[in-house]
């Protein structure tokens, strides 16, 4: 009950504060585990999952410092989020991840780790990737654009709604993890760029950040590779 009640209110919020433009909507998978690979520029991210899917359940995961504001903290608790440690190996988080997935439910997550301060894509983290890679699930890039905190907050102060784009890109699946330690890493890190040059496929270009030269990101362009 609290999960619908939650769900309805952060719909009925977004549709009458922001103008929220969906694209490609088709490319969420309809049945099966998948994890939901986005970009992270403002606060307004973490509710559009439940604006744009209608899937009851979500997992996302959310940085432990948001745990300790009431709000964020009953939230979490209609909203399913799980609160991990950001800059130490979460075990405990992987596990939990692990078993959600396997009871069926769709991972939400940040490959970047935490929001970006500038409105640009920064370097992503190798978390999700590994994830992924694993349990061999298949991933749905999404690019967010228009949620920038300081222009989103800036144009609800004028009374402006503002126009938050959110693409979904075809889903892919990454190969299985190598055993050896140094191409582990390796593999975990080429991953890593792909899922985030996949992301940054479905941005503007003024939203590529550290990947705007990445050979990756231009062959996704040219659809030269798939």
């Amino acid at each position: 009950m609290r999960l619908k009640f939650t769900r309805f209110l952060i719909r009925f919020l977004l549709r009458l504060l922001t103008r929220i433009e969906v694209r490609g909507r088709e490319n969420i998978p309809t049945s099966g585990n998948f994890v939901i690979a986005a970009n992270h520029i403002g606060l307004v991210d973490a509710f559009l999952p439940f604006y744009i899917i209608n899937n009851s359940n979500l997992v996302l995961l959310v940085g432990e410092k948001w745990e300790k504001i009431w709000i964020m903290r009953w939230l979490g608790r209609g909203l399913n989020f799980l609160f991990v440690d950001r800059f130490n190996p979460d075990l405990k988080a992987i596990r939990q991840v692990i078993a959600r997935m396997k009871h069926g439910e769709v991972l939400v997550i940040t490959p970047e780790g935490t929001r970006s301060k500038v409105g640009t894509l920064i370097e992503g983290k190798p978390g999700v990737s590994y994830l992924a890679a694993k349990m061999g699930f298949p991933l749905a890039p999404v690019g967010i654009s228009g949620s920038f905190d300081q222009i989103f907050f800036g144009q609800l102060k004028r009374l402006h709604r503002p126009h938050v784009t959110v693409t979904i890109g075809p889903s892919f699946s990454l190969p299985p993890l190598p055993t050896e330690a140094q191409a582990r890493d390796e593999a975990l890190n080429n991953d890593t760029d792909e899922i985030m040059c996949r992301i940054a496929a479905l941005l503007p270009p003024e939203q590529y950040g550290v990947y705007a030269d990445h050979p990756r990101l231009k062959e996704l362009l040219s659809g030269s590779r798939n």
